[in-house]
């Protein structure tokens, strides 16, 4: 594993309410973020960092990644749990943020979503069926 591992949504709930220097960033897409919804992390006093893991529309790689962690102020010293919407984009962008030497970088399993069931939709697993909040943008 080239990053630190895999937590559920509820682990990662738990280790954003104990660390202080927990993060979560949420690397999906603009377009996911307002029409979706986004995790809710305001009774922890806390807000996520929203960065494209790659760009809507095109779907490319978002090169300057590791620069916008940084300009949102997440350094080494941060745990950071990182989520997606199905928790497969969140593995490259742990392992992006760990080669940078954020190595305390997580991916959140399952993601925002959960992965598609046998009738090709979301929502069984990850953040929302596990209750965790979240709000409309």
């Amino acid at each position: 594993m080239t990053y630190a591992g895999d937590v559920s949504p509820e682990q990662a709930w738990l280790r954003l309410e104990t660390n202080p220097d927990a993060v979560l960033v949420d690397c999906r897409t603009q377009a996911e973020w307002n029409y979706v919804g986004v995790p809710d992390l305001e009774i922890l006093g806390k807000k996520a960092q929203f960065i494209e893991w790659v760009r809507f529309p095109d779907g490319s790689l978002n090169t300057s990644f590791v620069d916008e962690l940084r300009e949102a102020g997440i350094t080494e010293h941060n745990e950071v749990l990182f989520i997606c919407r199905s928790g497969h984009r969140s593995i490259g962008a742990a392992e992006a943020a760990t080669a940078a030497g954020i190595t305390n970088a997580y991916n959140v399993v399952d993601g925002f979503e959960g992965g598609l069931d046998e009738n090709d939709h979301r929502g069984a697993a990850g953040w929302r069926a596990s209750n965790l909040p979240w709000r409309q943008s």
